[in-house]
């Protein structure tokens, strides 16, 4: 296990065999997604995308808290325009369109910006003490990171009503009824089962990781007709991969397949 950060920078970095962990590290601000943490955030998962020896990652802030929201004080001093065109706002796709397995492993507040990012990831892991919402509504503001998207698309339009429209805080065991949460674990235990599904996920082609995500996020943006087209496109490139015969030959002679990510 490499520590790649220190511990001043709003992020720390560690990568376990095949599975990187990026942390949230600003817990004085209860993880406060300011414009130099999604910057780091960004820079890390170009970095995870770049590591060939990275094939999946797990997003955290640790045991105890996810993130609570935007740095409000920073959009106090945020005209529109500004706000905009900040490097905040490139952030986001960014991080969305990350290619490889991303599994949130959250605890504590998971709010406004926070839950938009967990949301954009890939898995959600919640520790049984998580509280989800979009407290914006509060504030006189919309969610701006996706919260009135996602939170629809996962749960129906009247039931992201609550936490968009009226504020409320969903528990971990709603959101996982809601279909938000794949599971609820203690919330000790939250950051090892985070890794432990990144791990299965990383024991797969990279390749077909990659495309099968595409293919995922695909079925958010487009109609059924449209994103069976789009899967097919994607089988089509995994047929054409190394990893597709090594795949075959490894179930055929009834071994673990040795995927090379190409």
């Amino acid at each position: 296990m490499a520590v790649v950060n220190g511990p001043d920078s709003p992020i720390l970095i560690e990568q376990r065999k095949t599975v990187a962990i990026v942390t949230l590290n600003r817990p004085k601000q209860r993880n406060a997604l300011s414009s130099d943490m999604l910057n780091a955030i960004v820079d890390a998962f170009h970095w995870a995308e770049r590591e060939s020896s990275v094939h999946a990652v797990v997003l955290t802030g640790g045991t105890k808290l996810f993130a609570s929201g935007a740095d409000l004080r920073e959009l106090r001093a945020a005209s529109s325009v500004d706000y905009l065109r900040s490097e905040r706002q490139k952030a986001w796709p960014r991080i969305a369109a990350f290619k490889k397995p991303l599994v949130a492993a959250v605890a504590g507040y998971v709010l406004g910006g926070g839950c938009e990012m967990a949301m954009s990831c890939d898995f959600i892991v919640a520790a049984d003490s998580a509280v989800f919402g979009q407290p914006e509504i509060r504030l006189g503001l919309i969610p701006g990171a996706g919260g009135t998207q996602r939170w629809a698309r996962v749960a129906g339009r009247f039931m992201a009503a609550e936490p968009v429209l009226l504020g409320r805080n969903v528990d971990a065991w709603t959101a996982r009824r809601m279909g938000l949460v794949n599971r609820v674990v203690p919330a000790e235990c939250v950051v090892e089962a985070g890794v432990a599904l990144a791990e299965e996920a990383a024991r797969h082609s990279t390749v077909a990781a990659s495309l099968a995500k595409s293919a995922l996020r695909a079925s958010e943006e487009v109609g059924v007709s449209a994103g069976l087209d789009f899967e097919r496109s994607q089988l089509a490139v995994a047929l054409s991969s190394a990893d597709r015969m090594e795949g075959i030959d490894a179930f055929l002679e009834k071994r673990p397949p040795r995927f090379q990510g190409h």
